[in-house]
């Protein structure tokens, strides 16, 4: 697999650019990209098997990467859940496919939504990872309209080395990712 566009441009680039703006003395201070996780919930999976495989299809398409079916841990019974359960699915996106994912959902995906003026600044842990949730999957380019049944979201979870929110919203912000004003 050939480097991505966003692993050079943070090598080349991210990497000195950070380094003089905190200081570091080691390039292995400068926070990095761990992984990506993303997550969809699926309380309607229980009694909806159709919905688990077109979401594991979806997610699928939109990762390159087979999801894995998440399980429910304890029984609910106000949820109609039982013990064992598929509740949700999740993939984590590590190296080329991580980078890959990242540069399809700063320049494509996320300039789809409707009436969109940035990602919220205030989504970080206070560790320097990054949470963000997307309302429907029809922002990714490789979801078709006409194969979808439902409209449903995922969480977008983007972990970081950086040691505090000032970091991790440096490199992402070096990354391409659009933040709005306060």
């Amino acid at each position: 697999m050939a480097t991505t566009r966003l692993k050079t441009l943070y090598q080349e680039t991210i990497i000195p650019k950070l380094t003089s703006q905190f200081q570091f003395t080691n390039v292995h201070q400068v926070p990095k990209l761990v992984k990506i996780t993303l997550n969809r919930g699926l309380g309607e999976a229980a009694q909806n098997a159709k919905a688990l495989e077109a979401s594991i299809n979806e997610i699928g398409v939109i990762t390159g990467q087979k999801p894995v079916v998440t399980r429910a841990k304890k029984a609910i019974a106000g949820f109609k859940i039982r013990q064992g359960m598929p509740v949700g699915i999740m993939v984590t996106l590590r190296g080329e496919r991580m980078y890959a994912f990242l540069d399809r959902l700063v320049s494509l995906s996320l300039p789809r939504i409707r009436d969109f003026r940035g990602v919220s600044p205030k989504s970080f842990d206070g560790r320097g990872n990054y949470t963000l949730g997307v309302r429907e999957q029809l922002i990714f380019p490789e979801v078709e309209y006409d194969s979808i049944d439902q409209i449903r979201g995922l969480d977008i979870s983007i972990i970081t080395t950086a040691k505090n929110d000032e970091e991790g919203r440096a490199l992402l912000k070096e990354l391409g990712m659009p933040f709005r004003d306060q």
